[in-house]
């Protein structure tokens, strides 16, 4: 039973770290009146002022919540390999968001990375997951992740004279995709739930 209340309240993480993230970007955003979509990237409001304490505060705590809401997956997908490799991506990614907010854009190169790292580990994982739902008993819930994580590629694809505005599109996909997931996986927790994921069908 105290597994299932963990797992539960590590899944409601995932449906609380959009609104959290968005909430600090936007209130970042608001702080920040010289901030232009057409030339700033998201991270030049974690620079300096109020706005970075609330950019970079949002981030490290956001990445936190990713990384409860993965363990909440782990502990649920003990028993499929492909979901588990995808949640320990996802745990991974997360850390990679909460790095962004430890080492803003006045830390130099490594803020590159992981931010880099983040964009490209975050949809790879959740592409991971959407195939191995696919495979298991999750065909509609898998395509619904599978397909909005290959399309947070696409904003990457055409040029922006700011990233803001390709980081955002990127984000809200990979958003829907978390969404998904997380309400998703928290349908399994109804009773007669057994602690097995194949106990009912998610789709």
């Amino acid at each position: 039973m105290n597994n299932v209340r963990f797992i539960k309240a590590a899944l409601l993480c995932g449906i609380i770290l959009p609104f959290f993230a968005f909430s600090s970007i936007a209130l970042a955003i608001a702080a920040s009146p010289w901030f232009n979509w057409g030339n700033n990237a998201l991270s030049d409001l974690g620079v300096e002022g109020v706005s970075a304490l609330i950019f970079n505060s949002g981030l490290i705590f956001s990445g936190l919540l990713g990384v409860v809401f993965s363990l909440g997956l782990l502990n649920l997908y003990r028993s499929a390999g492909l979901l588990r490799v995808g949640s320990v991506l996802l745990l991974l990614s997360s850390l990679l968001l909460s790095s962004i907010g430890l080492f803003p854009e006045t830390a130099g190169r490594i803020h590159f990375y992981v931010s880099l790292g983040f964009f490209a580990l975050t949809p790879i994982s959740l592409i991971v997951i959407g195939i191995g739902l696919i495979w298991t008993k999750f065909p509609k819930t898998g395509l619904t992740i599978l397909l909005l994580s290959l399309s947070s590629g696409i904003p990457w694809l055409f040029p922006w004279s700011g990233l803001a505005i390709p980081e955002t599109l990127a984000a809200t996909l990979i958003v829907a995709a978390l969404f998904t997931l997380s309400s998703a996986s928290l349908r399994l927790l109804r009773p007669p739930f057994r602690g097995n994921m194949f106990s009912r069908e998610l789709h």
